[in-house]
């Protein structure tokens, strides 16, 4: 990667914050609004876990004070399967920056209520170790109840109580702990990516979802195809479906859209910047227009949004698939 990937640019597009909401009415609670979220949580004995937990990483004043918070509570029970499946004999043997950044990863700001949630990506207060200044994203998803990030399979949860109204913002109750997302739980977690998905877990491929899960050559930035993509190249290629796309052209095209020991934000991106991939071969940035790629056979693909967080890489949607050298 050239030094100018790292050198602050033009920023491009960016993700607007998607507010949240609820399952259905029938679960909504509302509390007295002189009550703030710190309150609520040491009022409810199945929170008692996370008020200990807020206090441990000394987070209680902060959502006991005048700001405005969304807050996902995990319960007891969501605590204290947590902490067996993370090897922890108790809330104390968790490290407490660990516990700090698992608990700001529930929180989000600004007040979202049950009527303005959408599908699509928030930004938490937690902050991975990709990055200092990108805190890390979330994905909602309301087409079957409210899920995040994939729901419990995949390291998030889902909300099961939600609008407990609070002076300070409004807390959802949801049954697991939401742990810190990695480029490939946030890859799973969108629906959009399905067919990245099932490209980067196909049989014959290297494991492709254990590297972008974890810390070996990571930071990793990532040029993630959505689904219209993948069906335009497989139209351009006049293939039936991805089985048809061999082992090492496949093998090759995923890697040439990811590039490794870098968390390049949308901001460090360059007017005719020229990025060097994990598989070897380069493309090209340009802005000029509007955000695009020009991969290495002159095909030009739209950057179509930018900085999803993980908490080991961040991820740039585009509009076509990146074709790397013949």
């Amino acid at each position: 990667m050239k030094k100018d990937f790292l050198r602050k640019g033009v920023a491009i597009l960016a993700l607007a914050f998607i507010p949240l909401v609820s399952c259905s009415d029938d679960d909504n609670d509302t509390m007295p609004q002189n009550n703030t979220i710190a309150a609520i949580a040491s009022s409810n004995a199945n929170l008692s876990i996370l008020v200990d937990a807020l206090d441990r990483a000394g987070l209680t004043a902060t959502l006991d004070g005048t700001g405005s918070f969304t807050v996902f509570a995990p319960t007891n029970q969501a605590f204290t399967a947590f902490l067996q499946q993370k090897g922890f004999a108790n809330l104390e043997a968790v490290p407490v920056p660990v516990l700090k950044e698992i608990l700001l990863n529930h929180v989000v700001s600004g007040t979202a209520t049950s009527s303005s949630l959408a599908t699509g990506y928030v930004k938490t207060l937690a902050k991975g170790s990709a990055s200092s200044t990108n805190t890390l994203s979330m994905f909602i998803n309301t087409a079957n109840g409210v899920v995040i990030n994939g729901g419990a399979s995949n390291g998030g949860a889902t909300v099961t109580t939600a609008d407990v109204m609070a002076s300070n913002g409004v807390v959802h109750i949801v049954g697991n702990v939401i742990d810190l997302p990695t480029v490939t739980s946030h890859a799973i977690a969108n629906p959009d990516f399905s067919i990245l998905v099932q490209a980067l877990t196909r049989d014959d491929q290297p494991d492709f979802a254990g590297i972008l899960s974890g810390s070996q050559s990571a930071p990793f930035t990532v040029f993630a195809p959505s689904n219209a993509a993948f069906a335009s190249l497989l139209t351009e290629l006049n293939l039936s479906g991805l089985a048809q796309i061999p082992q090492a052209t496949l093998e090759n095209t995923l890697k040439y859209h990811v590039v490794a020991g870098q968390n390049v934000l949308a901001a460090s991106l360059m007017d005719n910047m020229t990025v060097n991939t994990f598989q070897g071969g380069s493309f090209t940035v340009n802005l000029e227009g509007g955000a695009s790629i020009t991969d290495a056979n002159g095909r030009v693909s739209t950057i179509t949004a930018t900085d999803v967080q993980a908490s080991n890489g961040v991820v740039h949607v585009i509009n076509k698939v990146l074709l790397p050298p013949m």
